[in-house]
């Protein structure tokens, strides 16, 4: 499914993020709430591509159904070379290089940086998750207490 294609009312969370994207000059289609995120995921109009590390996914959780490519690993967040070409190995069935993306990390900023990754190698609807898994650390350095897609109540399980 592409941007292009979309007929229906989600259309429009994906228009504004892309308008505001022109207007703050990222680098990248825009950024979703997870909120957002979880509606165009659910309704099967956006593929969810998890960036956060496998360690991450294990211990901290997933969204079920998401897809899986990392763009750094181990606990020194070594950058993924590959996780150009293994986001378009994931995203063949999905419409490839054309279909709306949303990438997920633990606070939305990793998933800036693949945001503009996949937007340089050609992709063309990849869309930041605001907020990531986790959510922002808070005044006594911990995550999860007031922003974040597990914050807000969204579906995850844990291993």
């Amino acid at each position: 499914m592409t941007v292009d294609t979309l007929e229906r009312p989600l259309d429009a969370i994906l228009q504004r993020a892309q308008q505001q994207a022109v207007q703050q000059q990222l680098g990248y289609a825009g950024g979703v709430t997870p909120q957002q995120a979880w509606a165009l995921f659910h309704a099967g109009e956006a593929v969810l591509v998890d960036v956060r590390s496998g360690e991450e996914l294990k211990f901290v959780g997933h969204v079920p159904g998401s897809v899986h490519v990392p763009w750094a690993s181990g606990t020194a967040l070594t950058r993924n070379p590959r996780f150009v070409r293994e986001l378009e190995a994931k995203l063949a069935a999905h419409g490839g290089k054309q279909a709306v993306v949303l990438l997920l990390c633990r606070s939305g900023k990793r998933s800036v940086l693949a945001a503009t990754a996949a937007t340089q190698a050609g992709f063309t609807h990849v869309f930041n998750v605001l907020e990531g898994f986790e959510g922002e650390i808070d005044e006594a350095g911990q995550r999860g207490h007031g922003d974040g897609w597990r914050f807000h109540g969204l579906p995850w399980v844990q291993d």
